[in-house]
Formats: structure tokens, sequence, C-alpha cells
């Protein structure tokens, strides 16, 4: 009797791995593509050709020379969607700055821990997006900005910062993000043609923040190498030339954003389109039938919430063939309706994490309908998957396991953080990814739960330690587990029981209140409940499933 087949497959393939880094690469790309269309942002009124945006880049660039940041310092960027964005991601990399990505929905607290966990020396921030006061916040934090001359901060509670710019605002203590370009000189443009050839492709150019058990963020960290090349796959991936114009309305802070948007793109020479600062549906669909647009990105609720619009049927979005779903599973039905009512014939689903730059694997152009929604797709060029069982060990095809990855889009490790970097990625350069899957015949790959506890909410992953650690702080909160509960619209919504203090009284509107202006809003828990004990094994173990399945069934 034939052995199954282990659960463990190659993207073999003779395409060539890109050996450049985000700056030289970025330089190529002018240079080929120059008068093609390279950044078209709706909301600025923004249409750039690759050279136009190269102009802002390494006027950005030498600027922030100029103010006396070096290879291998941290730059911190807090903003939705703009040009700025964009022109920041580029330009750092330019000068060998490591760009730290911070969540445009986190609050004081969280802006805080990030900044002061990497060192990071300069902020380039919005003045405000929705109901962020950003500049607000950041006066809060650092009082002293509004007595210092710009670059010469010296805050108390952020001992590394030494320069905040500011995006479309001039406020005391800050550089303006326009007028920052004109302090670059000519030997600060020199210094950055010096330092091309010394830049290297291992060198860390990225750190984003992810959660974990701890329920404090982490700083992945992710290097030129990594980031470049799975922006340059997923564009081989999804057929990319210069004629691509492609629509994304997600998340700059977010690898969804900056890699498999921008990244994409840059190796391709197509077009980046930005529809507005944050998700619209409306703006969304306006900007596929203004630009032509040939690809687009979203979650699955962004997509159902773009086929639902009541306007859907006036837009002509015949100019769409392709696109990236990702972040939570995809309904049938779901997909049935991009590929029939928006022309989406071509389109993909991929599956991955911060830690793997993100993308390990994706369906292909062509896969059936069932490949599209019942799996994440097979393994990316040059990269392995296997799936373990607890002891470690390669299971059979069909059975399930934790899912692993390996290759050029693992991580260099998380920040300064050496303990958890051991415990993601193994002696051998497996990355852990703590979800659980199957692998099929042919390689493919389908999520089937999480050994981690994690809660996904309309592609936003929350980390109920996090959460809890927060709550803990609440002075009438005695003990608190959090957990999620499925929801029609964003996939999962969180749920805190809460155990108060003896003679302690709360509402659950007490309860989100004190959360809103602490933590971002898609961690503020949906339903709150306060109880008196909670399930627990005989051993002393939360049972959070039986908490799960008595919200479940309280809510119908």
């Amino acid at each position: 009797m034939t052995e199954p087949a282990s659960s463990y497959a190659h993207g073999a393939s003779d395409q060539s791995m890109l050996g450049d880094t985000i700056g030289v690469h970025f330089d190529r790309t002018v240079a080929r593509w120059g008068d093609r269309p390279g950044l078209i942002v709706r909301q600025q009124g923004i249409a750039w050709t690759w050279a136009e945006l190269a102009e802002r880049v390494d006027a950005f660039a030498a600027g922030l020379v100029a103010i006396g940041l070096k290879p291998g310092d941290r730059v911190g960027i807090w903003s939705p969607n703009n040009a700025e964005w964009v022109i920041t991601q580029f330009a750092t990399a330019k000068a060998g700055l490591i760009l730290v990505n911070i969540n445009p929905a986190y609050r004081i607290s969280e802006l805080e821990y990030a900044l002061n966990k990497v060192g990071c020396k300069a902020l380039v921030t919005a003045t405000r997006f929705k109901t962020s006061d950003y500049i607000g916040m950041i006066n809060t934090l650092a009082p002293e900005l509004a007595i210092s001359h710009p670059g010469d901060v010296h805050a108390a509670r952020l001992p590394s910062l030494r320069a905040v710019i500011q995006i479309g605002g001039d406020d005391p203590g800050t550089f303006a993000f326009d007028k920052l370009a004109h302090h670059g000189r000519e030997a600060d443009r020199q210094r950055l043609k010096d330092l091309a050839p010394q830049l290297q492709f291992d060198d860390p150019i990225n750190i984003q923040f992810t959660s974990g058990t701890t329920g404090l963020p982490k700083g992945a960290t992710l290097t030129h190498h990594n980031i470049l090349n799975n922006g340059w796959f997923i564009g081989e991936v999804l057929h990319y030339t210069e004629q691509d114009k492609v629509c994304i309305p997600v998340p700059m802070y977010h690898c969804f954003g900056m890699v498999i948007g921008v990244l994409a793109c840059l190796t391709h020479g197509a077009a980046i389109v930005f529809p507005g600062e944050g998700f619209d549906p409306l703006a969304t669909l306006q900007t596929v039938a203004e630009y032509r647009c040939t690809s687009l990105y979203g979650v699955p609720t962004m997509f159902i919430a773009e086929l639902d619009h009541p306007d859907f049927a006036t837009f002509d979005l015949a100019s769409l063939r392709t696109g990236v779903m990702a972040g939570s599973p995809c309904p049938i039905e779901v997909m049935r309706r991009a590929i029939r009512d928006m022309h989406l014939t071509e389109m993909t689903i991929c599956y991955g994490m911060t830690e793997t730059s993100p993308v390990s694997t994706q369906t292909r152009i062509g896969d059936s309908l069932d490949k599209q929604v019942g799996t994440v797709g097979r393994p990316h060029p040059h990269v392995e998957i296997k799936i373990i069982d607890p002891d470690g060990r390669i299971v059979p095809r069909g059975e399930k396991g934790e899912l692993c990855t390996r290759g050029y889009l693992v991580m260099q490790g998380y920040w300064e953080d050496t303990e958890k970097t051991a415990e993601a990625i193994d002696v051998a350069g497996w990355m852990h990814t703590g979800d659980l899957a199957t692998m099929d015949a042919d390689g493919y790959c389908a999520i089937v739960g999480r050994i981690k506890d994690m809660v996904i909410r309309g592609g936003e992953n929350i980390y109920p330690r996090e959460i809890e650690e927060f709550l803990y702080r609440h002075p009438a909160i005695q003990d608190v587990q959090t957990f999620g509960i499925p929801d029609e619209r964003f996939g999962e919504e969180l749920c805190a029981w809460i155990k108060l203090r003896p003679g302690e009284t709360l509402t659950e509107e007490d309860v989100k209140a004190y959360c809103r202006e602490q933590i971002a809003h898609y961690k503020v828990p949906r339903y709150v409940r306060f109880v008196d004990e909670f399930p627990m094994t005989v051993t002393g173990k939360m049972q959070k499933f039986i908490m799960r399945q008595k919200m479940i069934e309280e809510l119908g």
C-alpha cells in the first residue's frame, strides 16, 4: 500500500529573485517607465508619472538626510493613505532609514509604546484623520514640542524622538512635510548617491507591529529583500505590466497596502491608485470607473460593501480583470459576485502574515472556483510550506496541523526580542504561523483554525491578551477574558467577559468609553458582559470555547 504524500510543498521556479535594494530598484523603474502613470491619489487630485514621483522622493530623502538622520535610524509614519505615505516609503529606503508603520487607529498609549519600543528618531504624521487628532495626541505625549525648534525635540516620554514631520500642517516644533524637501542641499543629494551602493538588500528597512499571546505588540523587522521580492512575485502571479492600474483601498500601514499594493506596482511599472484616505465603497467604485483600474484589492467585507452599494449598477467596471482578496476567508457567493458583477475573472486569494512579508501562498489565475474559495492557494515562488503535528513531524496530505513557511520572505526577527523570535522561527529557519491548515494533493492549503486565540475582525488581527492586559488597568476590573464570536459583517466581533472587584459597578458603555480614547476603535469590544465567575478546567485554565458558545446562544 502506498504511503500518502507528506504535507510539504515548494514553490519551485525558474524566475530569479531580485537582488536590489528598494532604492536601487525604484531608480530602475523610473528609468524604464518614467513617463508612465506612477501614483494617482484621487482625494488629493494627484496624478504623477514615475518620474514626477521620483523628483519628490529624492527631494524628501535629501531633506531627511539634512536633518541628521542616518542609515539604520527608525522613522515612524502615522498617517492614513496619501501621496506623502508613498513618498516617505521610498525616501526612507533610499536613505537607509527603517520605516516604522504605525496604525492610524492607534491612540496615545499605543503610540507611546510603538515609538519607544524601536526608538524612533523621527515621526512623519498626519494632522488628523476621522476622530483622531494626531497632533493633539503628540502634544499630550510630548508637550515640549510646542516650545521646541523643529528637529530639536527632547520629550521626557519619548526620549529617542528628535523630529516631527507634519503632513498638511506646520504646528510649532514640527517640520512641514512639503517644506522639508527644501532643506536638502546638493551635499545631501550627493550623500544619497554615495549611500546607494553601500546599502545592502539584507539590511532591515521596515518594522511592522504585530501582537501575540504576551499582549504587547512586537516589531516584525523586514528587509529590502523580504518585501521587494514578495511584491515582485505577487505582481508576477497577477500578470502585472506597466499597463495595469491597481486600486488600493487597503491601508498602507499594513503589508497589504505597502507590499502587495505599492511594491507589486513598483516592480512592474504599474500605477499605484488610492481612492481615499480610508476605505469608502463609493469612492472605490468611482475610482475604478474614473481611472479604468485593472486590479482591485480588499478584504471580503470591502468587496461586500462595494457590491451592495445602492449605486453599484451605475459604475462601468469593465476595465477590471484581477486583484487580491485576503485578510479573512472568502465566502463563495462573494467570489462568484466579484467574478460576475465586477469582471474580476482573474481574481486571486492570498494568505500570509506580517512576519512573512506577507504572502506565503496564493491562488493562481485560471484556478477553479473551488480552489479560489476553498483554499488559500499554493506556495509562492521560492517558498517552502509544511504542515506539522504538535511534535514537529510533517503530517500526511489532508491531515490537519500547523502551517510553517520558509524562504527569503521570513522576517529577520522581532526587533530586539531574541526570545520571541526564537519562539516564532525555529533553528531550521521555519516560521511557525500558529494557523491550523491542511494541504491537498495539488499542494493547495486551506486554513481550518488557529492555534493562537486570535480574532480577525474585518481583516484586522486582534489579540485577546492585548485587550485583556489593557482592561486590567481599570481599577474596577478584577478579571477579564476576551474572545471572538461570529459576525455576518466583520467575520468576527470581540466580546469581553468582566469580573468586577467587590463593591464596584460599571456599565457596558463605561467599559467602551474607557477603551475608546486609549486603544484603536477595532479593538474596542462590541459586546461586554459582567460575570461572577468564568468556566475553567480543573487545572485552572480558562475555557473560552464555553464562553463563546454561550454568547452565540444568547445572541442567536
